[in-house]
């Protein structure tokens, strides 16, 4: 195996550490999941990352999913270019950020009604306060497992069965920001519709990934999805589906589309501003109508509808036609295939966990349908000693365990035969 040299890296993140907290404004990047020291990046070109120390790496982190057409793609480079050249901020409403919300309402016929904010945080937060401005109700439904961002009422410890939850999953969160939150295991129809049902006249909203992809890739069971549909809809409880991660990255409708169950509120993020930050949410008519200035409900952004953010991401939407999904997802769909067919024959005990072009190791062939499962099919050890394998192959990866990794339309098929291959190499048996 070929020795990474990383020496720059290593002296750029000692600097970092001195000066930001941890070294890193997210904790995810200081490595803590994998051990070493943090790659410190330079830039990046189509599905290549480079580092300060001149090594190039295939990258299948993608900012966390957000670069569905790799790195620096000329579109949205060009579109920010051109808009940076006019002004970056108004304070005013603007041309672009018409132009890209007819293009999402149009994919996405749920959302009637949309507002533009800088990250998914604030895109869940949002929701769920106009959610309870509607319903005048005051619990949050969540399911164990699923990120919503760092939101107080959000960051709450799993709990099992319907008992209430006492405890945040955060230091700095009182007690009464989450005594109004329940966390229920993801995929459990019987919890589900047993909970929703004691607490109907005190449950706001629930908030889903519809495809999991914060402890790993786990896409919901229709079932489940149908019957959460079902019962929220009877009780007059708001389903808001976070499609931060798998919004515009399945097809145009997103994961909604594809399981034909539509929610009431949609949140979006990460793809939509085509690799700068942003977040987005909408819904029914009625429910955003309860939003400021037209209702009660108080959300409010200097940055919000950026134009260089909204010039980029609707260049990136742009490029999301049928064609492009039918590529991406069929090649994504053959390499997972094709990989567990290997462990399967192989007797290895990994598999790859996938949902079109979203992937997750999982290090055990049973199946995983929540995070309680997700937990016993992991491994931070052996997750490491492959991450730092896939550094000294060329291949960047998500620094920890229970993340997602991604393809974009810039990854090749010898990308994929390359990653293909990398994999086998740690997992054969010696």
């Amino acid at each position: 195996m070929v020795k990474v040299i990383n020496k720059k890296s290593q002296e750029y993140f000692l600097d970092a550490r001195s000066i930001m907290v941890g070294g890193v404004n997210s904790p995810v990047r200081s490595f803590r999941g994998v051990g070493g020291s943090a790659l410190v990046m330079e830039y990046g070109k189509g599905a290549k990352l480079f580092d300060v120390d001149g090594n190039s790496y295939t990258d299948y982190c993608l900012s966390w999913g957000a670069l569905i057409l790799g790195h620096a793609h000329r579109n949205p480079i060009l579109a920010a270019k051109k808009t940076v050249e006019r002004g970056t901020s108004f304070g005013t409403t603007t041309r672009a950020e018409v132009d890209i919300a007819k293009f999402i309402t149009r994919a996405i016929p749920s959302m009637e009604l949309i507002r533009f904010v800088n990250s998914g945080t604030e895109a869940t937060m949002s929701a769920i306060r106009v959610s309870r401005g509607y319903t005048k109700k005051r619990m949050v439904v969540k399911f164990d497992g699923c990120y919503h961002g760092h939101f107080d009422d959000l960051l709450a410890k799993a709990g099992s069965g319907v008992a209430n939850l006492k405890e945040s999953s955060s230091l700095g969160i009182p007690a009464s920001h989450i005594e109004n939150t329940l966390s229920l295991p993801y995929n459990n129809s019987k919890v589900l519709v047993e909970t929703l049902e004691r607490y109907k006249d005190d449950i706001a909203c629930v908030i889903i990934e519809p495809v999991a992809g914060n402890m790993g890739v786990i896409p919901a069971q229709k079932e489940f999805l149908k019957t959460l549909r079902d019962i929220t809809k009877k009780n007059k409880i708001v389903l808001i589906f976070d499609e931060i991660m798998t919004g515009f990255r399945t097809g145009l409708g997103c994961t909604q589309a594809d399981y034909g169950v539509v929610p009431d509120m949609t949140c979006l993020g990460k793809i939509v501003g085509g690799g700068f930050p942003v977040g987005a949410y909408g819904g029914r008519k009625d429910i955003m109508e309860c939003l400021a200035p037209l209702g009660g409900v108080y959300q409010a952004g200097t940055f919000a509808g950026n134009p260089v953010v909204m010039r980029a991401g609707l260049a990136t939407l742009k490029l999301l036609n049928k064609d492009f999904y039918r590529t991406l997802n069929e090649r994504c769909e053959k390499f997972a295939a094709d990989l567990n067919e290997y462990f399967v024959k192989e007797n290895l005990p990994v598999r790859l966990s996938a949902y079109r072009s979203m992937m997750s190791f999982r290090f055990s062939q049973q199946p995983v349908n929540n995070y309680d499962d997700a937990r016993t099919a992991a491994s931070d050890e052996i997750y490491a000693k492959l991450f730092w394998h896939f550094v000294a192959k060329g291949v960047y990866m998500p620094p920890a365990d229970l993340e997602a990794f991604f393809v974009s339309g810039m990854h090749t098929k010898k990308d994929l035969l390359d990653l293909s291959a990398a994999i086998k190499s740690f997992f054969v048996k010696k």
